[in-house]
């Protein structure tokens, strides 16, 4: 039988260890996913908002309602359309537990202003003061 011994300058490769890798693979997966819902949460309804040279590009605050208004009139928030008597409800309950919460409106460009005003009296009625509107900076 023949010998075969490896020399001192052959050495052998060290280990792989692939459940650290696999591991590390999944939480990486895990959080693009995560990022890909989060930003694609509210770009899904096809809005667009109004430009404005002044505008400033905000940090999002913690727990902010972010209510759309569509074209139609269409009130969404988290991806569920409501109707005002719905939004009322969500705002007042929400300002009982969280006197400072903040609502930013994302109205499409098109939108009438009705539309708005009538999300902006809601918003007043519940006694939410902090609403901020979403737009886009001018090129």
């Amino acid at each position: 039988m023949i010998n075969f011994k490896q020399s001192e300058s052959v050495r052998s490769l060290p280990p792989v260890q692939v459940v650290a890798l696999i591991d590390i693979l999944f939480v990486t997966l895990s959080f693009f996913m995560a990022m890909f819902l989060h930003f694609n949460f509210e770009s899904e309804l096809g809005i667009s908002v109004p430009q404005a040279s002044s505008s400033a590009e905000a940090k999002e605050a913690f727990q902010e309602i972010v209510i759309n208004v569509s074209r139609d009139g269409l009130i969404v928030v988290n991806q569920k359309t409501l109707s005002p008597e719905q939004l009322a409800s969500l705002l007042q309950k929400t300002a009982e537990i969280y006197p400072a919460q903040s609502v930013v409106v994302r109205a499409d460009q098109k939108t009438y202003h009705e539309s708005v005003v009538r999300v902006l009296d809601i918003c007043a009625k519940a006694k939410i003061w902090n609403i901020s509107f979403a737009t886009m900076k001018e090129k």
